[in-house]
């Protein structure tokens, strides 16, 4: 029995156009996405980092991508999982995706004193 497809929501320099959108290059784009609020995106450097913010009422935009256990595990390095920069998490998304099971990076730092971002990433250069 083949291994359900891996579902992964990226909010940040993975999108099209991202900086690290290389990663996906070979992976299956589903469709754009927003998260159900009381997610947010804070800037503590040249990336986002999604939080938990229970007092959110709008969710973070992305993208979903079905991806192959190769690209997650290339994705968790990128994202310093083991040095405990984020953690892969299930998130729930909006509808009409709100069936679909996904997962994403929470980000793990202090966000006080780093740029709120609200609901959106718009790196420089892309939209």
């Amino acid at each position: 029995m083949a291994a359900p497809p891996l579902h992964v929501f990226v909010y940040g320099t993975l999108k099209r156009g991202g900086s690290n959108h290389h990663y996906l290059h070979d992976q299956k784009f589903l469709s754009k996405a927003r998260s159900v609020p009381g997610y947010t995106l804070y800037q503590p450097a040249d990336y986002p980092g999604l939080v938990i913010d229970p007092a959110d009422q709008d969710g973070v935009t992305g993208e979903v991508w079905e991806i192959s256990p190769a690209c997650l595990s290339a994705l968790d390095e990128l994202e310093g999982v083991k040095e405990g920069l984020y953690r892969r998490i299930a998130i729930p998304l909006a509808e009409p995706h709100s069936a679909m099971a996904v997962e994403t990076y929470l980000y793990l730092l202090p966000v006080i004193g780093h740029r709120h971002l609200g609901s959106t990433w718009r790196s420089t250069g892309h939209a």
